[in-house]
C-alpha cells in the first residue's frame, strides 16, 4: 500500500465510489451520504441506510487487505488482553487487543490507516502487531465493557486485601455485607448477567479455585470459559448472589437454593435459579437461567413433529390417569411440561403443581415449593393437593416410593397427573416405576403414555453445507455467527409410547423393557435416535450429533453402521 495511504482516518467520501462501484449501495444513497454531516465512523454512517455494519467490517478489510476479526468476547481472554494497554490508549486509538502470545499481539481497529500507535505499543510489550479490522460498534462496546470490568475486579481485589486477610469473608453476615455490596462487586454481577443474557446462556457457573476463580457458561448445552477472578472477588460476587436469592450469606458449608428475578437488557423479565455447593476451595454457584419465552412456544417450535404431536395431544386430552416425561438433567422436559400445562389451564380446570423448587412463575397455574425442613415433601404437597379439588396435578420430579405412590393414587381418584423420571428411554419408565416399589397392575390401571426426550443442537444456519448434492445431509463448518461451533441453538428429539391394550398385557411384575420397546416400535413410536435421524435429513443437525445425545437401538444400528 503507498505510504501516502498511511496515518490518516478513513473518509466517507474516499468510501462511497468503491461501495457504489461494488453494487453494496447505489449512487442517490452515496449522494445523500455525502450531504449529510456526521460524526460517526463511516461505516456506521453507511450501516444507517439499513445495510448490516459486520457485513461492511469484512468488505473495508478486504478494500485495505487486512485480516478480518468477527470479535467473540468469548473467544478473548479478557484477563491476559485488557492489561497490555491503558483504558486512555485504547480509547485515544478506537484499538483493542484481542489475543496475545509470546511473539505477537493482535489489535483489532476500524481505521485501518491508522499507524501511529503500532511502534510505541509493540517496544513497550516487546512484541510484534499482527492488525485485524472489526466492527467499530463492537470495538467501542468491547473497550467499554472490558476495561470497566477489569476495573471492578482490581478495585475489588484491592479494597478485600486493604481489609487485612484472606479470611475476611469467611466471617460472619454483618462483615461481609460491605464487600458483598460494594459497588465494585455489584458492577461485576451487573456485567455477569447482561452478558450471560446476550450469549444466550442457559446456565452460569462460578468456580473457586486455588489460585483464579473461574466462571463459565453454558450455551448449546456446552461449557465455554468467561473470565477468571481472584480469589476473593470470587467469594464477594458469590456473596453478592446470594444475598439476592435471599439465601443465609454467612452458611458456607451447606447447600443452598435460592432465586433471583431481574431484567433482560430488552426489559424481559428473566428467573435465575441459585445453588451453591462446599467445595474444597470455597462455595460454588451455578445461576440456571430460566427463558420466559418458553411458556409461550408452541410445540412445533419445541421440536416436536407433527405425529408427535398429535399423539402428545391424544394423551394429555385425558380425563384422568399418570403421564411421564423422561430424560436426564437438561434435557427439556421442564420446557415441555410447562408449554403443555400452559395448554392445558383453561377457566374450567383447577392445574396445581408441586415443584422443587418452582422453576418459573406462571400465574395461571397453582404452584407449591416443596419445603423439606418443614417436612412439606412431594409426597405430603400432593396429599394436600388432592384435598383441594384438582382437575390437573403436576409432580416436579417422582424420586421415590412414597411420591411415586400418591402419584398414582392421584390418578387413580379421577385427576390427570404429569411429572418427570429420570430413565434413558420411554418403556424404561415402566420398569423404573416398578423399582420404585409400584405394583404392576398399578400401572397397567393408571399409565397413560411416556415421553422420553433430549436435545440436539441444530445446524447453523448462515455456515451449513450439504455434503453432496444426492442427500439432504449437511455437516458443521463454522462462522462467526455460531463461534465456529457450526452449531446455534437446539430442539428437542422425542420418543413417545402410548400405552394401549397391546403394551397393557406386557406390564408383568417382572417387565420386559425390550419386549415392551420391540411392541411400541410396532405400534407407531419412533425411538429418540429415528427422531434425530428425521432431524438430520432434514438438514437440521448432523448425525455425529444425534449420536452423541441418543442412546443406540436395534432399528438403527445396521442404518449407522452402513457405508
Amino acid at each position: 500500500m503507498p505510504a501516502a495511504l498511511h496515518d490518516h482516518r478513513l473518509e466517507l467520501h474516499q468510501l462511497l465510489p468503491a461501495l457504489v462501484e461494488q453494487k453494496l449501495i447505489t449512487a442517490d444513497v452515496a449522494h445523500r451520504l455525502s450531504t449529510t454531516p456526521s460524526s460517526l465512523h463511516p461505516l456506521e454512517c453507511i450501516a444507517s441506510e439499513g445495510l448490516c455494519l459486520e457485513t461492511l467490517s469484512q468488505w473495508l478489510a478486504r478494500h485495505v487487505g487486512q485480516p478480518y476479526l468477527r470479535i467473540d468476547p468469548l473467544k478473548i481472554d479478557v484477563a491476559t488482553v485488557v492489561p497490555l494497554m491503558s483504558h486512555a490508549f485504547a480509547q485515544r486509538h478506537a484499538i483493542l487487543a484481542v489475543a496475545v502470545d509470546a511473539q505477537t499481539v493482535t489489535v483489532a481497529s476500524a481505521q485501518p490507516h491508522v499507524s501511529g500507535w503500532e511502534a510505541g505499543l509493540a517496544q513497550v510489550l516487546k512484541r510484534s502487531i499482527k492488525r485485524v479490522v472489526a466492527n467499530p460498534k463492537d470495538i467501542q462496546r468491547c473497550i467499554g465493557e472490558f476495561y470497566r470490568l477489569a476495573q471492578s475486579v482490581s478495585g475489588a481485589d484491592q479494597k478485600v486485601a486493604l481489609a487485612g486477610n484472606f479470611e475476611l469473608l469467611n466471617l460472619g453476615a454483618s462483615e461481609q455485607e460491605p464487600d458483598a455490596n460494594d459497588a465494585h462487586i455489584v458492577n461485576i454481577v451487573d456485567w455477569l448477567l447482561q452478558y450471560a443474557f446476550g450469549q444466550r446462556a442457559s446456565d452460569i457457573h462460578i468456580e473457586p479455585c486455588r489460585d483464579q476463580g473461574r466462571v463459565r457458561f453454558r450455551i448449546d448445552g456446552l461449557l465455554h470459559d468467561v473470565y477468571q477472578f481472584p480469589p476473593q472477588v470470587t467469594m464477594a460476587v458469590v456473596s453478592r448472589l446470594k444475598s439476592l436469592g435471599r439465601m443465609n450469606v454467612a452458611q458456607k458449608r451447606k447447600p443452598q437454593d435460592g432465586r433471583v428475578k431481574t431484567k433482560s437488557p430488552e426489559g424481559v423479565e428473566v428467573e435465575l435459579r441459585l445453588s451453591t455447593l462446599p467445595t474444597a476451595f470455597g462455595e460454588k454457584l451455578v445461576m440456571r437461567i430460566f427463558d420466559p419465552q418458553v411458556l409461550i412456544k408452541a410445540f412445533d417450535q419445541l421440536g416436536l413433529s407433527v405425529e408427535d404431536q398429535q399423539r402428545w395431544h391424544a394423551m394429555t386430552r385425558q380425563a384422568n390417569g399418570i403421564i411421564l416425561v423422561t430424560g436426564p438433567t437438561g434435557s427439556g422436559k421442564t420446557s415441555t411440561l410447562y408449554t403443555t400445562l400452559k395448554q392445558l389451564a383453561t377457566r374450567e380446570v383447577n392445574l396445581c403443581t408441586v415443584e422443587d423448587p418452582i422453576e418459573m412463575i406462571e400465574p395461571t397455574f397453582n404452584q407449591m415449593q416443596v419445603q423439606h425442613n418443614i417436612d412439606l415433601t412431594f409426597a405430603s404437597g400432593i396429599r394436600a393437593l388432592l384435598r383441594q379439588d384438582p382437575d390437573i396435578i403436576m409432580i416436579g420430579e417422582i424420586r421415590d416410593q412414597e411420591t411415586a405412590e400418591m402419584a398414582i393414587q392421584a390418578a387413580l381418584t379421577g385427576h390427570l397427573v404429569l411429572s418427570t423420571l429420570h430413565t434413558n428411554d420411554a418403556p424404561s419408565a415402566v420398569s423404573r416405576l416398578q423399582e420404585l416399589g409400584i405394583a404392576h397392575y398399578l400401572i397397567k390401571a393408571t399409565l397413560i403414555g411416556v415421553m422420553a426426550q433430549r436435545l440436539v443442537r441444530l445446524l447453523c444456519p448462515h455456515c451449513k453445507r450439504a455434503v453432496n448434492t444426492q442427500e439432504p445431509v449437511h455437516e458443521a463448518t463454522g462462522c462467526g455467527e455460531c463461534r465456529d461451533s457450526g452449531y446455534k441453538g437446539r430442539a428437542g428429539l422425542y420418543e413417545i409410547m402410548v400405552m394401549d391394550e397391546t403394551l397393557k398385557a406386557l406390564i408383568t411384575p417382572g417387565v420386559d423393557v425390550q419386549a415392551l420397546r420391540r411392541a411400541s416400535l410396532g405400534q407407531g413410536m419412533r425411538s429418540l435416535r429415528m427422531a434425530g435421524i428425521d432431524k438430520m435429513n432434514a438438514g437440521l443437525t448432523t448425525l455425529a450429533e444425534v449420536l452423541r445425545v441418543t442412546p443406540g437401538d436395534s432399528e438403527t444400528n445396521d442404518w449407522v453402521v452402513a457405508p
